[in-house]
């Protein structure tokens, strides 16, 4: 009688009297084993499936009750026909030595015979799981999106150039210089309680100023205020070409406010300095309207606009004032009268030091 348990093939054999014929059916099923699958063998006391994946043991009794164990995997499974109740336990698979067919078998399981009819198997579960393991990768939350982010898209808005001219701690050497021809009042006469009073000695200033400018901060600040600021060391040398002094050396410190409108190339400027200097004073000397002492003060204001060719090179251009002056100092035995002209100025500006990109606000 044939039945078949949890997908696997069992043979039962209820009396002793099919013992007999054993010997040919065992011939027949290695001729079918051998084409078709998996070798089945049977033994005076049981039946065996196997191969080193799956080993299957059927024990046969003489009585209408067959006890079937099953092993699959190193795990035993035993089964009674007659109640039906099935136990697992751990038990590593053995093969009996006095049993044939076995030792054949596992002889046969070294090759690749017996893996290649259970190898169906292994293909499915490999494909399952990279399935699986696929559809999880694609499901994952968020994946899209960060390789959605991941793209870069171009900035078209223009590129304030000015960010790489006016930023923080930027040095710069700047030469300057000037033709100042007209003659003016001091024009602070009135915090000295003067009448703007004009002398009668016209003078015409040369200066040459080299100077070098730190940049204290970043471009920023209001619409009409947006701009950075810079302070200027100077030193001076000035000719005089009309008047009674013939040159004058001085030393001054200065401030500057840099307005830079968003992406202009042409920036305004105002700026600053005051100074202590040398002169040749012919006062002393009996020249009149001439300045009382060698020792004097002075003060310089300008405005203009800037035109930077790269973040390196730049050029400036405007108007610029300058006074000389002892603070009468030489009171009374000689007056101050001083030096106020004004006139056009130029110079040019040149980055000390590597580049360094700023921020605009």
């Amino acid at each position: 009688m044939g039945s078949r348990l949890g997908g696997v093939a069992a043979v039962k054999l209820g009396s002793r009297s099919s013992r007999i014929a054993v010997p040919t059916v065992w011939i027949a099923m290695l001729a079918v084993l051998a084409i078709a699958g998996p070798m089945q063998a049977q033994s005076d006391q049981c039946l065996v499936l196997g191969s080193p994946e799956f080993d299957t043991r059927i024990n046969l009794q003489d009585n209408s009750t067959s006890d079937a164990t099953f092993s699959i995997d190193a795990r035993s499974t035993s089964a009674a026909a007659g109640d039906g109740v099935f136990s697992e336990s751990e038990a590593p698979t053995r093969t009996s030595p006095s049993n044939p067919f076995a030792i054949l078998t596992e002889s046969w399981g070294a090759g690749d015979f017996w893996s290649d009819s259970f190898s169906v198997l292994k293909p499915l579960a490999q494909s399952g799981a990279s399935y699986q393991e696929t559809a999880a990768e694609g499901n994952k939350p968020g994946r899209d999106s960060k390789e959605s982010s991941s793209v870069i898209v171009p900035d078209k808005r223009p590129v304030d150039r000015n960010r790489n001219i006016y930023y923080k701690n930027k040095l710069e050497f700047s030469l300057e210089g000037g033709w100042l021809p007209i003659n003016i009042p001091f024009p602070f006469d009135f915090l000295l309680g003067s009448g703007y009073n004009f002398p009668g000695l016209y003078y015409t200033l040369v200066p040459v100023v080299a100077s070098v400018r730190w940049q204290l901060d970043d471009v920023g600040g209001p619409r009409v205020w947006r701009g950075n600021w810079d302070v200027t060391f100077s030193g001076s040398v000035t000719a005089i070409p009309r008047g009674a002094e013939t040159r004058y050396f001085s030393y001054m410190m200065g401030i500057r406010r840099n307005f830079v409108p968003r992406r202009w190339t042409v920036v305004p400027y105002l700026d600053g300095q005051l100074g202590l200097g040398e002169i040749d004073a012919k006062g002393p000397l009996g020249v009149a309207y001439a300045q009382g002492q060698n020792f004097t003060f002075t003060l310089n204001l300008g405005s203009g606009v800037r035109y930077d060719f790269s973040p390196r090179y730049g050029i400036q251009a405007g108007m610029h004032y300058m006074h000389i002056s002892n603070l009468y100092l030489s009171q009374p035995k000689f007056l101050n009268y001083g030096i106020n002209v004004y006139g056009p100025w130029v110079g040019v500006n040149i980055r000390l030091g590597k580049h360094q990109r700023g921020t605009s606000r």
